[in-house]
């Protein structure tokens, strides 16, 4: 089996400018990619690396590790032999790049997509999808919003927590005075909010029929967190609270209150760390959300093949979508959805004349 590392900047088209309370405004994504290549099987995984306002990893230094990972691992053992090994010495983000090459080279090797090798029934290709109105001037925002509501996206994510509160009521005003009952809202205040703000902004959401509050808190006061909850009128999405098995666990002594889990693939370490953690959130009955940060069609293939797994009642899977020079291709946008090309492995084609890194 041949190893090879690849990069590419991926940019949006029109006007979208990525803007939220986390990242600030971001001009394009850093993509990496593992390509394999076993007899006549290729096959590909993607992990976006200009995330350091979420996992703290300089882009630089995630390249040297996965140089250094490519180098060590014995890829002459092939897909489902390195499917077993933990790889836990490696960052969450390079363990997502290897599972996600592994889990498609094998998937292709058996003529079957990713979600079927989890163990989904069916061959499906789409599921539905949220889409995001990210920090943008009114006009831009309903403009946005209203194109999004014409291709089929009615859950609508709200970016807050970059100006004042009034500001993010005044904006959700304005989305129901001009979409009504069409639009499904919620908000995403990336841990900006200080706990005792929470009641009364929770109320106030609740009074606008907002469905659930992404990280109201920061990341990390488990027992703030609970005493928001226990008052909560609103869902409570945790997001960045959860890097890792232990917080996985953790949220699980949350059941029977209105929280729920958005699991991505970077911050837990690729495909099948993430179903294993959905399945034991769904069994203490913690709802869950399948997303994953503004990436590529590769990338995104991965979480949707998560969902079709899952079947999480929350998805957000917009990543791909306007991406006007991605090397990887085969999702679809259309009808609320996010569509794969077809079913073996991820079902998404790789462009592999994009420049590869140096093994040196």
């Amino acid at each position: 089996m041949q190893a090879t590392l690849h990069r590419a900047a991926l940019h949006y088209g029109g006007d979208l400018v990525l803007h939220t309370a986390a990242s600030g405004s971001v001009g394009h994504l850093d993509a990496l990619y593992l390509r394999l290549v076993d007899a006549n099987v290729s096959a590909v995984g993607e992990v976006r690396i200009n995330i350091a306002y979420l996992n703290g990893y300089a882009a630089d230094a995630l390249i040297d590790e996965a140089r250094a990972m490519v180098k060590r691992i014995d890829w002459s053992r092939g897909a489902r032999a390195l499917l077993d090994d933990s790889y836990a010495t490696y960052s969450a983000p390079i363990r997502t790049l290897i599972d996600s090459a592994l889990h498609d080279l094998l998937a292709r090797q058996m003529g079957v997509s990713v979600a079927r090798l989890l163990g989904a029934s069916g061959d499906a290709l789409a599921y539905r999808s949220n889409q995001t109105l990210f920090w943008s001037s009114d006009d831009a925002m309903l403009a946005r919003a209203s194109r999004y509501l014409e291709r089929g996206y009615t859950e609508l994510k709200l970016r807050v927590g970059i100006g004042a509160f009034d500001d993010d009521l005044r904006r959700i005003d304005l989305l129901r005075s001009r979409f009504g009952a069409r639009a499904t809202l919620s908000v995403d205040a990336n841990g900006t909010w200080r706990p005792d703000d929470c009641k009364t902004r929770l109320a106030a959401l609740a009074m606008r029929g907002v469905e659930y509050v992404e990280q109201p808190i920061a990341a990390g006061d488990w027992d703030a967190l609970r005493r928001v909850a226990r008052s909560s009128p609103l869902t409570l999405m945790l997001d960045e609270s959860l890097q890792s098995d232990a917080d996985i666990d953790t949220l699980c002594g949350f059941a029977g209150l209105p929280v729920a889990a958005h699991l991505k693939l970077v911050k837990l370490g690729g495909i099948a760390s993430t179903v294993a953690a959905g399945r034991k959130l769904k069994s203490a009955g913690i709802p869950l959300m399948i997303g994953q940060m503004n990436e590529g069609a590769a990338a995104t293939a991965a979480a949707l093949h998560v969902c079709l797994t899952l079947a999480p009642r929350w998805a957000e899977l917009y990543g791909a979508d306007g991406l006007i020079d991605d090397p990887a291709n085969g999702i679809a946008y259309r009808d609320g959805e996010a569509r794969l090309m077809h079913a073996r492995g991820l079902g998404i084609e790789f462009d592999s004349t994009i420049s590869t890194l140096s093994q040196d």
